[in-house]
C-alpha cells in the first residue's frame, strides 16, 4: 500500500498528544527508522514505524518507572514462566496510552488504515495455550494495579510451531514470528549474562571453611531483551525480560579458512539450539537434554540478572525476601531454587543454613496440573551430567528434608520414599514439584477443586506436613485484551450501561444484572452476537476460506489437544447427530442449525493427539459435503489457534465447551473468556467450571457428567469402557460409523488406534460421560430455540463472571503469598 500526506517532517522533539504530534512523529520514524518516504513505504514500513512511535509515547513511562522502583526498593514480583502468550502488541500499546484515536486519525491523514497496520503484526510466538496467556494476563494486572513486577522468560526464535494440516494431519512448521521484525524489543547485548552447563565439581578450603565450585564445561551468553508491559491508563509500564542464547565463541575463523565452513559455527548453532523452539520435541535423550537447558538457562540468567543488575550495589542478601519474591510458573523453572542455592552458598560465601533460609521465603511455586505425567521428573544421571553442583544441592535438601519428616513420623519408610524429592522407579530422578513445595513459601493451585485435589491426591503428606502451606488462587484473565480489544461492540454496550470503571474494577459488571430483563438491551446484545459472528466469518473466509452460517449456534471447542481434554467426547456428539440425520432418524427441519469449531495443536510427539486431529478432520470433510445435513451442522478446524484468532473466535461464540474429565483440569481460562463474552458452557463440575456455575447459576450452565468422587469410585470398581459400548445403541453406531471407514474413503483401518482406545483403554472415560453429554447437549437445544431466554442467561454469565478477573487473581496473590503493595 503506498500513501501520501502533504505535511512536512517535523523536527525532532518529544512525541506529542495530538494528531499532528502524532503525524510528525510516524513520519519522522518512516524517514529515519525504517529509512523510507510515505510515498514509497510499504504496509510493513508503516506498521514499524507506528509501532516504534506508540512505543516512544510508553518509554519515558518505563523508564520512570524503573527510576521509582531503583528509588523505592520496594518489594516486588519476578515471575518466572518458560510461556508468554502476548499476542499482538500494538493493540494493547494504544489502549494503554489511550492513544487510539490519535493514531487513527493522523494515519488517516496519512492514507492510511489503522486496521491494515494492525493486521501486518505477527504475535510473539512465546507460547503455547493456557500457561504462556496465564503469565501474559497476570503481568498485564500487575502492571495496572501499579505492582512492581519484572516477568523472566526465553525469547524463543521460532516460538511452538506454525501448525497446517496436509489431508487432514498435523503437519508442524516453523513459526517465524519474527521474520518482519519486532519492534516492540529492546536488545541489550551489552548485559549478557554468562550460563554454564556441564563439567564437575570439587572441594576446597576457604579459610578453614570447606566448601565446593562447580568448574563447568561449557557455556552460552545469555542476551537480554526487554519488552514493556504498560498498565492500563495509569502511567506505570513493568518489564518483561527474555533470554536469547548465543554462543560465547560464536565463530573460529581458523576452521573457516580451512574449509570446514560447518564446523567453524559449530559452537553457535549448538548455543542457539537452547532459545530455538518452545518445549523441543522431547521422546529423544537429546531432546530431553535440551529442554532442561532451557529451562536452567533462563533461571540462571535472571537470577543472575536481579542480584547483580537489579538490586543496589552492596545489597545485604540476607534482606533478599524483603525485596523479591520468585513465583515459579508451574515446574519448568523450579531449577531455579539450587542455582539460588549455589549462588548464595558457593558464590557469596553464605553459611547453608542462612542461605537455605533465604532461598525458602524467595520462592513460591504454582502447579497447574492434576496429571502425575505433566509433574516434571529430571533423571539423576541427566541432571548429574549437566548441572553436576545443582544435583549435589537438591542432594543435600532432600537429606534435610527427609531428616525432618523421620523426626515427625519416625522411620515410616513408606512415607519417606513417597515424599523424598529423589524418586527412586522406574529411575533414579529428581520431583521437580517436590522440590518446589519443599522450598516454596508457598504452594498454591488455580481453581478451588483443584487446589483441594492437589492437598487431598497430589501432594498429601507434603499438606500434613506443612499446615498453611498450601492455598488457592483461581485463575483469572484480563478484562483489557479479552473483553475490551477483542469485543469492542459488547465493551461499548457495557460501558453504555454501567459507565467505564469496569475495565479496571471487573466486578462492577454485576450492575448489568437488571438489564437482562430489559427488551431493548436483550436485541442490542443479540445485535452484538450477530456482528461478531460476521467479523468472525470474515476471518475466517480471508484466513481459511472458512465461513459461519449466520443462523447458526456458534458451539467452540478451543484448546491444548490433550485426551483428557477430551475434544474426542465432542466428536462423539457430531458422529451421532450426524448419523441420526443422514440415516432419517431426525428431520434436519428440527436440529438447531450448529457451525462446530475446533482449535486445537497437538503436541509432535503426541501421537493419540495427531490421530484425533485427523479423525476431526475427516469427519468435517464427510459431514460438510454430505448434501442431507447441509445448512444444518458444520465442522470447521481452522489451523494454527492462536489468541489472535482467539480475539475473533471467542466473542462470537454461543455455546463454549469445557468437557474434560472431572478431576483432570487444573482450572481452564478458556472457559473464563467466554462465559465474560456471552457464550453459555456446557461442561463437567471441573476446574474452574465448578466456580463459573456457582456464580452464574445452574439454570445458566449445562452441567454433565460424573463428579470428582464418582470418577474415583469408578476407576476404583473398575472401569470397563466396552459396557458402555454394549449398552448404549448410539454410542454403538457412533463408534462403529467410525470403524466402518465412513470417514476414511473405506478405509477401515484408518481409525483404529482411536477406535481401540475407546474400546479398552479409554483413560479418561469418554464413554461413560457419552449419554449424559448428549442429554445436556439436548437440553442446549431446547434453550437455544427460546433466543429470549438464551439472551438473558447470557447476559447473566457476562454480569455474574466479574469475579475471574486477572486482577482479583494478583489480589489474591498479594493477600495470600507475595505481600507486595503496589507503588505509585
Amino acid at each position: 500500500m503506498k500513501a501520501t500526506h502533504p505535511l512536512a517532517l517535523s523536527p525532532v522533539g518529544s512525541p506529542a498528544s495530538s494528531v499532528d504530534g502524532f503525524v510528525r512523529e510516524f513520519l519522522r520514524e518512516l524517514n529515519f527508522g525504517q529509512g523510507v518516504a510515505l510515498t514509497g513505504s510499504e504496509v510493513n514500513d508503516q506498521y514499524l514505524a507506528l509501532a516504534r512511535t506508540v512505543r516512544h509515547y510508553l518509554m519515558a513511562r518505563w523508564l520512570e518507572t524503573l527510576r521509582r522502583q531503583a528509588d523505592t526498593q520496594s518489594k516486588g514480583v519476578a515471575y518466572l514462566s518458560a510461556e508468554y502468550l502476548l499476542g499482538r502488541q500494538l493493540n494493547n500499546a494504544l489502549l494503554a496510552t489511550g492513544l487510539t484515536d490519535i493514531v487513527k486519525q493522523g494515519l488517516a491523514q496519512c492514507g492510511i488504515d489503522l486496521a491494515d497496520l494492525r493486521a501486518q503484526e505477527v504475535e510473539p510466538g512465546l507460547g503455547n495455550g493456557g500457561l504462556g496467556r496465564l503469565a501474559a494476563c497476570f503481568i498485564d494486572s500487575l502492571a495496572t494495579m501499579s505492582v512492581p513486577c519484572i516477568g523472566y522468560g526465553i525469547r524463543y526464535e521460532y516460538g511452538i510451531f506454525r501448525q497446517t494440516f496436509v489431508d487432514g494431519r498435523q503437519v508442524e512448521q516453523p513459526d517465524s514470528w519474527l521474520a518482519l521484525g519486532a519492534p516492540w524489543e529492546f536488545p541489550h547485548p551489552e548485559a549478557a549474562q554468562t550460563v554454564h552447563f556441564g563439567g564437575r565439581t570439587e572441594t576446597y578450603d576457604d579459610e578453614g571453611v570447606e566448601r565446593s565450585r562447580w568448574i563447568p564445561a561449557w557455556n552460552v551468553q545469555a542476551v537480554p531483551y526487554n519488552y514493556m508491559v504498560p498498565g492500563y491508563q495509569n502511567g506505570r509500564v513493568n518489564t518483561l525480560r527474555l533470554w536469547r542464547a548465543v554462543a560465547t565463541d560464536a565463530f573460529d575463523l581458523r576452521i573457516f579458512n580451512s574449509g570446514d565452513y560447518e564446523e567453524a559455527v559449530r559452537a553457535q548453532t549448538f548455543a542457539e539450539n537452547i532459545s530455538k523452539v518452545l518445549y523441543p520435541e522431547d521422546s529423544t535423550p537429546q531432546g530431553k537434554e535440551l529442554r532442561l537447558q532451557q529451562q536452567y538457562f533462563f533461571v540462571a540468567a535472571s537470577i543472575a540478572n536481579f542480584l547483580d543488575d537489579v538490586l543496589p550495589e552492596g545489597f545485604d542478601l540476607a534482606r533478599l525476601p524483603e525485596r523479591i519474591i520468585f513465583q515459579l510458573n508451574d515446574t519448568h523453572p523450579v531449577i531455579a531454587v539450587p542455582e539460588l542455592m549455589r549462588v548464595l552458598v558457593d558464590e557469596r560465601k553464605m553459611d547453608w543454613d542462612d542461605a537455605w533460609a533465604i532461598t525458602q521465603k524467595c520462592f513460591a511455586y504454582t502447579c497447574h496440573t492434576l496429571l502425575p505425567e505433566a509433574l516434571e521428573v529430571w533423571p539423576v544421571a541427566l541432571l548429574g551430567k549437566l548441572l553436576p553442583r545443582h544435583l549435589e544441592i537438591i542432594y543435600r535438601i532432600n537429606d534435610e528434608f527427609l531428616e525432618a519428616v523421620r523426626e515427625r513420623f519416625g522411620d515410616d519408610e513408606l512415607r519417606i520414599r513417597r515424599m523424598s524429592i529423589i524418586a527412586e522407579h522406574p529411575e533414579r530422578s529428581v520431583r521437580m514439584a517436590y522440590l518446589a513445595t519443599v522450598a516454596g513459601a508457598k504452594v498454591n493451585g488455580v481453581a478451588e477443586l483443584h487446589s483441594q485435589l492437589l492437598r487431598d491426591k497430589v501432594l498429601p503428606d507434603f499438606d500434613e506436613f506443612y499446615p498453611g502451606k498450601f492455598t488457592n488462587v483461581t485463575n483469572g484473565i484480563t478484562p483489557r485484551r479479552f473483553v475490551r480489544l477483542a469485543n469492542p461492540a459488547l465493551s461499548e454496550l457495557i460501558t453504555d450501561a454501567v459507565g467505564v470503571g469496569w475495565i479496571t474494577d471487573l466486578e462492577r459488571l454485576r450492575e448489568l444484572e437488571p438489564f437482562a430483563e430489559d427488551e431493548d438491551f436483550r436485541l442490542r446484545f443479540r445485535e452484538v452476537k450477530a456482528h461478531n459472528k460476521r467479523r468472525l466469518n470474515g476471518v475466517l473466509q480471508q484466513r481459511d476460506g472458512l465461513s459461519v452460517g449466520d443462523d447458526h449456534m456458534l458451539d467452540v471447542m478451543v484448546k491444548r489437544l490433550h485426551e483428557y481434554k477430551r475434544q474426542l467426547l465432542k466428536v462423539l456428539h457430531i458422529v451421532t447427530l450426524y448419523d441420526r440425520i443422514s440415516t432419517g432418524e431426525l428431520d434436519p427441519a428440527d436440529v438447531t442449525p450448529r457451525t462446530f469449531v475446533f482449535g486445537a495443536k497437538a503436541a509432535p510427539g503426541y501421537k493419540m493427539a495427531k490421530e484425533i486431529i485427523h479423525l476431526i478432520n475427516a469427519v468435517g470433510t464427510v459431514v460438510n459435503a454430505d448434501p442431507k445435513v447441509q445448512d444444518r451442522i458444520n465442522v470447521l478446524f481452522p489451523p494454527n489457534y492462536n489468541v489472535t484468532l482467539a480475539e475473533k473466535l471467542i466473542p462470537a461464540a454461543d455455546l463454549s465447551e469445557q468437557i474434560s474429565l472431572a478431576g483432570k483440569e487444573a482450572s481452564g481460562t478458556g472457559n473464563m473468556k467466554f462465559a465474560l463474552n456471552g457464550a453459555l458452557t456446557i461442561g463437567t463440575d471441573d476446574g474452574a467450571n465448578v466456580e463459573i456455575r456457582q456464580l452464574v447459576g445452574d439454570e445458566h450452565f449445562f452441567l454433565f457428567g460424573m463428579l470428582e468422587p464418582e470418577v474415583e469410585a469408578l476407576a476404583a470398581k473398575g472401569y470397563v469402557p466396552s459396557s458402555f459400548y454394549e449398552a448404549d445403541p448410539n454410542l454403538r453406531r457412533a463408534i462403529d460409523l467410525i470403524s466402518s471407514g465412513a470417514f476414511s474413503g473405506g478405509d477401515k483401518t484408518t481409525f483404529e488406534p482411536v477406535v481401540a482406545n475407546l474400546l479398552y483403554e479409554d483413560r479418561f472415560m469418554v464413554l461413560a460421560d457419552y449419554a449424559s453429554y448428549l442429554e445436556a447437549q439436548e437440553k442446549v437445544d431446547a434453550a437455544y430455540a427460546d433466543q429470549e431466554a438464551w439472551t438473558r442467561s447470557a447476559i447473566l454469565n457476562v454480569a455474574r463472571s466479574g469475579y475471574f478477573s486477572s486482577d482479583r487473581s494478583m489480589r489474591d496473590y498479594i493477600d495470600r503469598i507475595w505481600h507486595t503493595p503496589p507503588t505509585f
